[in-house]
């Protein structure tokens, strides 16, 4: 751990849901971790509480997976941290939804990542997320009305690859990944392969690899799985062209009913994910990442 880590300063605040994550975090700023009390009242109204003094620094951390009713819990969390004090207040949000929804695509309908933006942009000095699932813009800036971080998933998932060896051919679905899955296999001294994904329906999609080495073992790495089609599809095609060990990684475990089966079938041998969204699949350690850029953050 470096020194300029632990400088710091301040506390980390959590839910019950996320004590663990926010514990890995703490450790790393050798900060202390005050737990968030949540009370529902029997109108299902919500109040939370925090410690009654606050340092001048806090940062909340909570993946935010299933989002809608934490979404206000964190909010009203926020308030609460600055009325005891706090002066400075970061979301770690290791998991960041309603991203993709980034223009009308009909009639009558919220540009939600505008929405959830400028929600947590009003209530934080800073947001810190892995890996957001952005399609027509570059970055958070574009759209936070406060700093807003991405704190990168690649060295993560090299880590990964180098661990499981030499002659590994790291794949990706579709060319929004390429660049991110050409580097992580650079990285790792590995060998690269990207698909053209072609969407059917929500579930039927299709994913097309050119002519690659055959080799004995590949990883086909996303950054978000909820139905698992195009995971599966990726697993499918890899299996076509004569690969028998395929493993499934993911940055964000979402999973929707009936995904896992669906890339098991597809002939993953093991599916494997960051621990952004809490889930079995959990096997890559995020958030001594997460401390190492919150280190510069002042």
């Amino acid at each position: 751990m470096s020194k300029r880590i632990r400088r710091v300063g301040g506390a980390v605040y959590a839910f019950a849901d996320g004590l663990a994550y926010a514990n890995s975090i703490a450790r790393e700023l050798d900060m202390a971790v005050c737990l968030i009390q949540v009370h529902r009242f029997p109108d299902r109204e919500t109040l939370v509480r925090v410690p009654a003094e606050a340092p001048r620094r806090a940062i909340l951390i909570r993946s935010l997976a299933d989002p809608n009713e934490k979404l206000i819990e964190v909010i009203l969390a926020a308030d609460a941290i600055r009325r005891a004090g706090a002066h400075r207040v970061a979301l770690v949000a290791p998991y960041l939804p309603y991203m993709r929804q980034d223009k009308v695509f009909a009639p009558g309908e919220p540009v939600s990542q505008r929405v959830i933006a400028k929600l947590l942009g009003e209530s934080f000095d800073a947001v810190f997320t892995m890996e957001p699932h952005l399609h027509r813009i570059r970055t958070l800036s574009e759209v936070f009305p406060c700093r807003a971080i991405n704190v990168p998933a690649a060295p993560a998932l090299t880590a990964f690859v180098r661990m499981i060896g030499r002659g590994t051919l790291v794949a990706g679905p579709d060319e929004e990944s390429g660049r991110w899955v050409r580097a992580i296999a650079r990285a790792a001294g590995a060998a690269a392969t990207v698909g053209r994904k072609q969407r059917i329906g929500d579930r039927d999609v299709r994913v097309h690899f050119g002519k690659i080495k055959l080799v004995r073992r590949a990883i086909v790495i996303d950054d978000i799985a909820s139905s698992g089609a195009t995971l599966a599809a990726a697993v499918r095609e890899l299996r076509a062209h004569g690969i028998e060990r395929i493993e499934a990684v993911v940055v964000h475990a979402i999973f929707a009913p009936g995904a896992m089966g669906l890339i098991r079938r597809a002939g993953a041998c093991r599916i494997v994910s960051c621990d952004t969204v809490v889930h079995p699949t959990n096997a890559i350690q995020t958030a001594r990442y997460f401390a190492g850029a919150l280190g510069k953050w002042r």
